[in-house]
């Protein structure tokens, strides 16, 4: 992996977001055909008028990740970097983009409960609103004092990330009922 400092750059919405997602998610999928589940398009870039990062975040739902592997060979020639679980146990992690990273696929095995958590937190931001803007208004802020540290960008929003999710969690879990 590159180990050179990224520019941590926050920028406003983009309407081409959703169609990068989907020409992405059209070249990857045909990679795990016998193995493929769902995609789906997560992250900030995922969330209409939301400020973020200009990666594209895809969880790719596999039925088996011990069967992935097989896929980093085709991975590499999209373009993409194949990181293993990346401190996330059952996770398979692909990077695309050195200097400006354009996109990460992180890849479960279905069942696995951080593809219900990313999609609860995509789906509370896209309905709370406030919430969002008040999320976008931390990333800008953390982008501008951190723009060369992803680090200390990263842990500055981690306990307003993680009371946002448990508010997720529990509104994700009303709405099934």
């Amino acid at each position: 992996m590159n180990n050179k400092e990224q520019v941590i750059e926050v920028i406003p919405y983009d309407l081409n977001w959703p169609k990068a997602f989907k020409v992405e998610a059209s070249r990857i999928k045909p990679l795990f055909s016998g193995n493929f589940i769902a995609i789906y398009h997560i992250g900030s870039t995922a969330v209409p008028g939301l400020s973020a990062k200009p990666t594209i975040d895809i969880i790719l739902e596999v039925k088996n990740i011990n069967l992935v592997a097989a896929a980093n060979n085709a991975m590499t020639e999209l373009g993409y970097e194949a990181l293993g679980e990346y401190g996330i146990i059952g996770r398979r992690l692909f990077i695309k983009g050195e200097e400006k990273r354009t996109h990460h696929i992180h890849t479960f095995q279905t069942g696995n409960t951080e593809i219900y958590r990313h999609l609860c937190f995509r789906d509370y931001l896209i309905a709370h609103p406030a919430d969002a803007k008040n999320y976008a208004e931390l990333k800008i802020n953390l982008a501008w004092e951190f723009s060369n540290n992803r680090e200390a960008y990263v842990k500055n929003k981690h306990e307003y990330i993680k009371v946002l999710e448990q508010k997720a969690l529990k509104w994700c879990n009303k709405q099934m009922y």
